[in-house]
């Protein structure tokens, strides 16, 4: 059953360490970019932007002056193509806007990039540099059935748009977003989810910070729900923080597991979930052992976080060797071997 499950504060950014940075250049991860997240600060207004409601969002319109607006929206688009393609300037493709928003870590900008041709548009994020959100990028891509592109230069992150409709905002609309909802499946993913979510320790996965994708197959609707922030990678002192089934913002998605699935049947869909983690991880696992290794050697929580973490999964597995852990990466890796059964 789902309960309030409060992260009480603020996460600090922690600096991408040069041994992080190394495994990024050797990964094609890291690339010289055009123009830099300070460089998109030197904003001269903030306008807040409504909803079809009149509502105030977190974003906020950025407008630049006009001397710097030609140059700063010229790197933008010559950004996006570097991100998306192989980098050649494409005087077609324009910045329709650029959105802010100071909540959260990362405090990302929002680029819309425009296609004057057919007026399709496409979005991607700058963002501040944080090693648990970049550690968290690369579990991603890994562990998950999802793959991440983004570039990482000098402090800054780039990351391409995930498309999804919100968990928050999916759950209140089902039957208006689709009208062959399937609840069951639905309920089979979000409890997938969950078990990838903790296998990785993943926190903060409220359903504003995952989003719904609704794919239609040949005589019925499948869904994969897809995490949109992975700043809270390895942070929190409380293993519940890293399953969503304990999120208040969650439990109309517990409450549809709980209507539609048997323990005995959401348990074998967790063993499903776990037999596919383990052939991602062997898939990849020089790589994710060059990258635990570096992650175990990196400071990226609290001292007294990193000894509660390990308390509480010492007796949630029964296992001493959790509380021998010194650093969040020994933690994860232990954690990943114990739950996958290494």
């Amino acid at each position: 059953m789902a309960e309030m499950n409060e992260i009480q504060y603020k996460k600090p950014i922690y600096e991408v360490s040069h041994d992080l940075n190394e495994y990024l250049v050797n990964n094609s991860r890291c690339t010289k970019i055009p123009i830099e997240y300070s460089d998109l600060m030197r904003y001269n207004h903030l306008i807040p932007k409504l909803d079809k409601d009149d509502s105030h969002t977190l974003w906020n319109s950025v407008l630049y002056g006009p001397s710097e607006m030609e140059e700063i929206y010229g790197h933008l688009v010559d950004l996006y193509q570097i991100l998306i393609g192989d980098g050649s300037h494409l005087d077609y493709l324009t910045v329709d806007s650029v959105d802010f928003c100071a909540y959260g870590n990362s405090q990302p900008f929002r680029i819309k990039i425009l296609n004057q041709i057919n007026d399709n548009y496409d979005y991607y994020y700058i963002k501040k540099a944080d090693a648990s959100r970049v550690y968290g990028l690369e579990l991603e891509h890994f562990l998950s059935p999802n793959k991440i592109n983004y570039i990482y230069y000098n402090n800054t992150l780039v990351e391409e748009h995930i498309i999804g409709i919100p968990g928050d905002d999916f759950i209140d609309r089902l039957e208006q977003y689709h009208e062959g909802h399937n609840e069951v499946r639905l309920a089979k993913e979000f409890v997938k989810f969950n078990e990838r979510c903790f296998v990785r320790l993943l926190g903060d996965m409220r359903a504003y910070n995952w989003v719904v994708v609704v794919n239609q197959d040949f005589d019925q609707i499948q869904y994969r729900i897809r995490s949109i922030d992975f700043d809270q990678q390895n942070y929190e002192g409380r293993h519940r923080i890293y399953l969503p089934q304990f999120y208040k913002e969650n439990l109309p998605y517990v409450r549809l597991t709980q209507k539609h699935m048997s323990i005995a049947t959401a348990q074998q869909y967790v063993n499903e979930e776990q037999a596919l983690l383990r052939k991602r991880y062997k898939l990849v696992e020089p790589q994710i052992t060059e990258l635990m290794h570096i992650m175990k050697r990196d400071k990226i929580s609290k001292d007294s976080y990193i000894k509660q973490l390990g308390a509480e999964l010492a007796r949630f597995y029964d296992e001493d060797d959790f509380r021998l852990c010194n650093t969040m990466g020994e933690v994860l890796e232990l954690n990943i071997h114990t739950r996958l059964n290494f």
